[in-house]
């Protein structure tokens, strides 16, 4: 029999895409791009509220109720929706927040009176739940060795927004009307949830059952009567009745809140999940680095805006000030997958302690060189790579710490600790500047002593952070190991 004859060789084939791994891609495109929008919403309007105190005819006091609004709604959304996202799904929750981003952004954008804008601010803040739950809803649907980085990157959207959106609406600002702010959420926000609603799974069923209304009310009055004078502390002043008053109604209504939760089946916030130690000095930690990443904002705009005449300012422009942010926002996305594979070798709590050391000496820097606009620039930035290495780090050690069905919620309590920490720092800061002032023109300016003063306050609690990080025990298993070794007890006796 003659030898066969052999085959030519086939020519080359493009090897086919893998449609899970252009899902998962498209997944964390889409999540990214909705959380940054959410973020950005939160700070997009600070550069432009002296214009809108005198477009809508109101006062500086008024105008602030554009931000207070998102705030405290955004307080009371983030752990709500985390629960609910748990019972019912994250996806489906995840597209209701956007839906909300939209919509609130469509309200403000069609008006120009004060009081409707405000409703339009408050319906953006129940958006605000959209970021926790797009780290829960990735780190469930990505494999394993693309979810860290993946959760890393979203987690660090919350402070990249806050340092894009001064430059971005400063730009803006200079060269349009103050609608196109809120036309460009409206557009990016309709895209996000289109882009979800088609390309992104529900990765699985919600455990279900009832929301805990009692729990919810109790914490609506909480967070209100927690971060309503934190934000106005400034403008009443801390010895003012409102001030203390609602602070102490915080410290009541707080107490009857964890006292109720923990006697209900299915509460908004697991108290005997969230005490244990990982959980709860993670939260701690987040809040002290939290408390740092504001300062950084309000403690940089006004600073180089300042006239040169108070010895430390730069006469610097609107756009030149939000411009001095835009490294500090480059640096923390760029470091977000650096601080997943910090966490992957030296563990999440090792990338939030240093990431909070290095905010540590960014403060440091600010205190101490005060000269030039670029040591402004390099401290600040220094800073912004600091909170983006413990920013991203941060959904890691909740993961760890949090049973699979808890871990919306165990996220969405992470981020409302990152926001009261902000809200801290607004009204320690606020209260700081205005107590040490200088006289220019017959206009009383922060000191420079303020800043300082500020900013070693804000040096000093990264560093706790750092401590309290460090302090993080190691758990005994990964979340979604104790979620499997508990059921195994059950399988086993369902085995005849």
């Amino acid at each position: 029999m003659a030898d066969a004859m052999p085959e030519p060789a086939a020519p080359d084939k493009p090897v086919p895409s893998d449609p899970a791994s252009s899902r998962q891609t498209a997944t964390l495109v889409l999540v990214t791009v909705g959380s940054l929008l959410v973020a950005l919403s939160q700070t997009l309007l600070i550069p432009v509220l002296p214009k809108l105190a005198v477009d809508l005819h109101t006062s500086a006091t008024g105008v602030e109720w554009l931000l207070t609004a998102t705030l405290l709604v955004g307080a009371i959304a983030v752990p709500v929706f985390g629960r609910l996202g748990d019972m019912h799904g994250k996806r489906l929750m995840l597209l209701v927040c956007l839906g909300m981003f939209v919509a609130g952004s469509l309200i403000s954008a069609l008006t120009s009176n004060l009081a409707v804008m405000i409703v339009g601010r408050a319906v953006v803040g129940l958006s605000i739940a959209a970021i926790p739950l797009g780290i829960s809803l990735v780190g469930t649907v990505l494999p394993a060795k693309r979810a860290g980085s993946a959760i890393a990157l979203i987690s660090a959207t919350l402070g990249v927004g806050g340092a894009l959106g001064l430059p971005i609406a400063a730009l803006i600002a200079e060269h349009a009307n103050y609608h196109v702010l809120f036309w460009i959420c409206v557009v990016g926000g309709v895209l996000a949830f289109a882009g979800i609603a088609i390309l992104v799974p529900e990765p699985t069923r919600g455990t279900g059952g009832k929301l805990d209304l009692l729990g919810t009310v109790l914490l609506a009055f909480a967070m209100v009567a927690l971060l309503l004078p934190l934000a106005e502390a400034s403008a009443w002043g801390w010895g003012d009745i409102k001030t203390y008053g609602l602070l102490i109604a915080a410290v009541i209504l707080i107490a009857g809140f964890i006292a109720a939760e923990r006697r209900i089946a299915s509460p908004v916030v697991d108290m005997a999940v969230n005490a244990r130690p990982p959980l709860l000095l993670t939260n701690i930690a987040s809040l002290c680095v939290g408390f740092a990443l504001f300062a950084t904002l309000i403690g940089t705009a006004s600073y180089v805006q300042a006239p040169r005449a108070t010895g430390y300012g730069f006469g610097a422009s609107l756009v030149v000030s939000g411009l001095c942010l835009l490294p500090s926002g480059i640096f923390m996305l760029l470091l977000s997958p650096v601080s997943a594979r910090i966490s992957a070798r030296s563990g999440p709590k090792f990338a939030l302690a240093l990431g909070a050391a290095i905010v540590g000496i960014g403060f440091l820097v600010r205190i101490f060189l005060v000269g030039h606009l670029w040591e402004i620039v390099i401290g600040t930035s220094v800073a912004g790579a600091g909170t983006g290495i413990a920013y991203a780090s941060m959904p890691s050690l909740i993961l760890r710490g949090a049973p699979r069905s808890e871990l919306a919620a165990a996220n969405g309590l992470n981020s409302l600790a990152r926001s009261v920490g902000s809200s801290l720092s607004s009204a320690i800061g606020g209260t700081i500047l205005a107590a040490q002032t200088i006289t220019l023109g017959g206009f009383a300016l922060p000191s420079l002593a303020a800043y300082r003063t500020l900013f070693a306050i804000c040096a000093a609690a990264a560093i706790v952070g750092a401590v309290i990080a460090l302090a993080i025990p190691s758990p005994e298993a990964p979340a979604a190991e104790m979620a499997a070794g508990a059921a195994e007890p059950a399988a086993a006796a369902a085995r005849p």
